[in-house]
């Protein structure tokens, strides 16, 4: 089914479009034969925190080299931009930008008089604003629950200043209460780029293709080079001008399907750029049929295995001594959707026993409308069943609850801030920013060289366990993990509605 439609301004949110649920509490492989029946999500009666889709949008607009980013909203809400530009310069030596531009941002500061009165006047000047200090190529506009609450035609606006400034003027409708899925934020970016930025193609090149990742080190350039192309990044880094010649690509490549799965959808649906849907090379078995469905692409088969072959015989053997050094041990994941199912491939790749994992979310479909795109479907069936499996939407608390329970030899975490939790309870813990740290036969070496060291070198958690406080209660440890999901609502037969009616 095709979820992809570009005439329309806002993009539907992930629960509607690709059933996505934010709660669960079972095995990997249940969850996996759930998502093939359109299981329904679980909702909880207490919920300690929740992702805003502002940001997840404004970590994509934000880091495009030559673009101005506007949050339509009261000026906290624009916090997460400064952020994401703090985040533009110190990973730039990442993907070899020696001198990262400045960031252009600009929060429209309404108010409460603008909640009465409309913001619609403050956001025409901070366009006009953007545009006179930038001087940009583009310029995004944000939306943010307030500026949703007060219903300023925001599209209406940026179609006025396209017209009158001669630039793309993107409105991104992400206000926070739209979804509880924090992902749906990188769609609404992503919409709003493939609706504006993207251009018709005017040839096909096969010399490039797309990588739609987050910011992590360029490796793409020595996987590529053997298929005769290169990488154009599609944010961060990018810029306006090569996010509209991106419809001209031979292929796209999506690092983290949580991310990018829309605009690769996007791209292949309406612009004809093939996207790759085997999941990302995360271990052996994903790395080998991600690489040759690329070259299949590219029609270099040929080239791609003799790659695959030098790159097996260098590193698989340093592979093989870690899996005999790390046998036995145990292992928690706590990340995203797809980077959590690519650490769970790596955990099976390396020998190690995947004992749990909480997971922010789960999409039950798939974009591209492809039957294989499931990464956790893929690690399941290479590496086995996954007990403890919970799909946590960023609720620590749950966490907490599991790491208590299973007591893993290492937690593997991809945002900051979850390591602290397996610090608390003397679990060394592993936390890496790059995303493609481990991608590859070398990044399965490297990453299972940290694991190693982190379990190895345990003597600072341990200690640091033994005078930690713990927030949490000694009743709530006791309860079950999934203790707040509310149980879902049985339906009545009609004969029994119908008696219950007439009573």
């Amino acid at each position: 089914m095709k979820h992809i439609n570009l005439d329309l301004p806002e993009v539907q949110v992930r629960e509607l479009r690709l059933g996505t649920i934010t709660g669960y509490q079972g095995n990997a492989a249940d969850l996996v034969e759930g998502s093939s029946c359109g299981m329904k999500d679980t909702k909880r009666s207490f919920q300690q925190c929740l992702g805003c889709s502002t940001s997840q949008a404004a970590c994509m607009v934000t880091l495009i080299r030559d673009a101005a980013v506007i949050s339509h909203g009261p000026v906290g809400c624009s916090t997460c931009l400064h952020e994401f530009a703090f985040t533009y310069r110190v990973n730039a030596p990442l993907r070899g930008v020696e001198n990262p531009t400045a960031r252009h941002i600009i929060s429209t500061n309404l108010d409460e008089n603008d909640t009465v009165y409309g913001g619609a006047q403050k956001l025409k000047e901070a366009i006009k604003t953007a545009y006179d200090r930038a001087q940009p190529n583009a310029i995004f506009i944000l939306t943010t629950c307030a500026a949703g609450i007060i219903g300023d035609d925001v599209e209406a606006i940026s179609e006025e200043a396209e017209k009158q400034y001669g630039i793309p003027v993107v409105a991104i409708f992400c206000e926070g209460f739209r979804s509880r899925v924090w992902t749906s934020g990188f769609d609404s970016s992503y919409h709003g780029i493939a609706r504006k930025i993207v251009g018709q193609p005017k040839e096909r090149r096969k010399d490039v293709i797309n990588v739609i990742n987050f910011w992590g080190t360029d490796v793409f350039d020595r996987w590529f080079e053997p298929l005769g192309a290169k990488p154009n990044f599609i944010t961060p880094y990018s810029t306006v001008d090569s996010l509209r010649h991106s419809s001209e690509s031979a292929a796209t490549v999506v690092v983290c399907k949580s991310l990018g799965s829309y605009l690769s959808a996007a791209l292949e649906s309406e612009y004809g750029v093939p996207a790759v849907k085997t999941p990302p090379p995360y271990g052996i078995a994903q790395t080998e049929k991600w690489y040759l469905e690329l070259a299949d692409i590219l029609d270099k088969r040929a080239e791609a295995e003799a790659f695959l072959a030098e790159e097996k015989a260098k590193w698989l053997p340093l592979v093989d001594e870690l899996r005999f050094k790390l046998k036995g041990k145990k292992a928690y994941v706590t990340a995203g959707a797809a980077h959590g199912h690519a650490l769970l491939s790596i955990l099976g790749e390396l020998g190690l026993e995947s004992v749990g994992a909480s997971i922010f979310h789960h999409d039950q479909k798939d974009d591209s409308g492809a039957e294989d795109f499931c990464s956790l479907d893929a690690a399941v069936t290479e590496y086995g069943d996954v007990d403890n499996y919970q799909v946590c939407n960023k609720q620590e608390f749950e966490l907490v609850n599991q790491l208590n329970r299973v007591d893993p030899d290492i937690l593997l975490a991809r945002h900051g801030g979850m390591t602290l939790w397996g610090a608390k309870f003397g679990i060394p813990s592993l936390l890496i920013g790059d995303e493609h740290f481990s991608m590859g036969f070398e990044g399965l070496y490297k990453y299972g060289t940290e694991i190693l060291n982190a379990i190895e070198n345990d003597e600072f958690v341990k200690n640091f366990s033994q005078h930690a406080v713990n927030p949490y209660t000694k009743w709530w440890l006791e309860q079950k993990p999934n203790a707040f999901h509310e149980a879902p609502k049985k339906k009545k037969d009609k004969k029994a509605k119908a008696q219950q009616t007439a009573v």
